[in-house]
């Protein structure tokens, strides 16, 4: 007999499956020496009262095991001798792209300008060691995008464009654990991630598709025909070309492209994007405050997560990717540049919890005309963080409190960020229109959750890679671009994304609309 549940119990009760069997067993009146298999659908934790509860759906199996595996398996065929699409980029979009394509028949062709993962960790390494970055490979660029090595988390709001399911599903079937299936807030970790997106390379070259790392795109091939421009490939930085239609997902970081489209005159628009800093707190003091506890998490607990948002002077001030029991990292993709980002392991055992606490930046806020003003205005904040970081990559910081008051910080914390803290006035330099509102959005914070505001916590910056500064014009129904034939702009890199499974999901449907145009075209 199979029965479904949903019961809210105590941490404790939530921490196994034979803990969650004992549960059942005494409160639904069930044979415990019958259960032989606990599955749980969802979990979630609700820590709004003193008394934390976790919300939990279980599949339950009486005297039987379960048939079905945890997760719903793709089947991928040999597409060695099919036709050929470019997929430029080997981030998230790029990797669900390719695989979907030969789900659908079609041989994916992926080039990334990046190493694979195994080396391009080794590149990572070199920039706290020297405090360079290499401008091919680092953590925006290189096999698995911005997302492989910084966190690997999977919660997305985005629900309308495509099935979150089947891209959590693949990810499982690579390697990653099916409990991303169950949780409220589902997260890989960064120690975990490399080895599912290699499971997914391989599958891709199994398939008979093709992955060339150290490949850069340095322009399309187009032709003009009787139904308009249309792509007919790309060329690389070593002179190759490759024929196909392509799927472009370079990912929100690869400024070179965007200015090649511009120079082409390919139609893309300013987009907005938010900035400002990561905010780094001692975990314990983030759990005690989210669990409402002096011991914090305790034993059966995971590092606690938060989410604040706050409107000031008409634009949002509000958390951006918070990795609990995570680090702070370098992630400049180039020389004279500053920008850090944050991660966690699976485990989320570190000492340190990170968010990013960013203020909304719309176009007509920026100076100047184009539609690249707003990758120029990241570009000079940027730079202007690495003068004041000592032209390194060490990176200018300040305590919280002293932020918020205008006051130097005659010290700091310790910090989970590799290459090392400068004590600077943030208050002093950061464009006011950034500057004054995160003052008054951590003001409110710390009305809303006691103790968050504190010089305990402290600002690194600068945090500006959040989104795409440009949007690449694609037309809705087909998602191809607007004025030429054969090109998917995708994913991150392209405006119509926000973080690792909306840009899988727009890689899947990208790839579904490439098979269409390839359908409808002429022999």
């Amino acid at each position: 007999m199979i029965y479904e549940y949903q019961i809210r119990v105590l941490p404790e009760q939530a921490a196994s499956e034979q803990a969650i069997a004992d549960y059942l067993s005494q409160e639904k009146g069930l044979n415990r020496l019958s259960i032989t298999h606990v599955r749980v659908l969802k979990r979630s934790i609700d820590a709004r009262q003193r008394t934390i509860f976790v919300n939990l759906s279980v599949r339950v199996y009486q005297n039987e095991m379960p048939e079905d595996d945890q997760f719903v398996h793709t089947d991928y065929p040999d597409v060695s001798q099919s036709q050929q699409v470019v997929v430029v980029g080997a981030g998230p979009g790029g990797l669900f792209a390719a695989l979907r394509l030969i789900e659908l028949g079609y041989r994916p062709v992926v080039l990334e300008r990046g190493k694979d993962v195994h080396e391009r960790k080794k590149d990572l390494a070199l920039i706290t060691k020297t405090q360079q970055v290499d401008g091919e490979s680092n953590y925006c660029f290189g096999e698995g995008g911005a997302g492989a090595y910084s966190d690997g988390k999977l919660y997305t709001r985005s629900k309308k464009r495509g099935s979150v399911e089947k891209i959590l599903n693949v990810f499982c079937q690579h390697g990653a654990s099916p409990s991303i299936l169950s949780d409220a807030h589902p997260h890989i970790g960064t120690d975990k991630l490399p080895k599912v997106i290699e499971a997914m390379r391989n599958q891709i070259i199994r398939s008979g598709g093709e992955v060339h790392f150290q490949t850069k795109m340095t322009r399309l091939l187009l032709c003009e025909k009787a139904q308009g421009t249309e792509v007919t490939g790309v060329e690389t930085a070593d002179g190759r070309t490759w024929q196909g239609p392509v799927i472009l997902a370079t990912g929100h970081s690869a400024r070179d492209v965007y200015r090649y489209l511009a120079e082409a005159k390919i139609e893309m628009e300013a987009k907005g994007i938010a900035v400002g800093v990561r905010l780094e707190h001692p975990s314990q003091l983030i759990d005690q405050i989210q669990y409402h506890r002096r011991e914090g998490r305790g034993k059966y607990l995971p590092a606690a997560e938060y989410a604040f948002v706050q409107q000031v002077d008409g634009r949002g001030v509000y958390s951006f990717c918070m990795c609990p029991g995570g680090f702070v990292i370098p992630a400049a993709t180039g020389p004279e540049q500053i920008v850090v980002n944050g991660m966690s392991p699976a485990s989320r055992g570190t000492q340190w919890s990170n968010s990013g606490m960013v203020v909304e930046l719309r176009p007509e806020d920026v100076e100047g005309e184009g539609v690249l003003k707003m990758m120029e205005y990241q570009e000079q904040l940027e730079r202007t963080t690495w003068q004041q970081g000592n032209r390194k990559q060490t990176a200018p910081a300040q305590r919280m409190a002293d932020f918020v008051n205008n006051r130097l910080s005659f010290d700091l914390p310790k910090s989970s960020y590799a290459p090392g803290l400068i004590s600077s006035p943030l208050h002093f330099w950061l464009p006011p229109f950034i500057g004054k509102r995160l003052q008054e959005g951590f003001k409110a914070f710390g009305k809303k959750s006691h103790g968050f505001l504190t010089n305990e916590a402290v600002l690194i910056a600068v945090e500006t890679r959040t989104s795409s500064p440009v949007r690449i014009t694609r037309l809705p129904d087909t998602l191809q671009h607007i004025g030429v034939r054969g090109l998917f702009p995708c994913g991150e890199g392209a405006g119509y994304a926000g973080g690792i499974v909306s840009a899988g999901v727009d890689g899947e449907r990208c790839a579904e609309m490439c098979a269409e145009y390839l359908n409808a075209a002429p022999l």
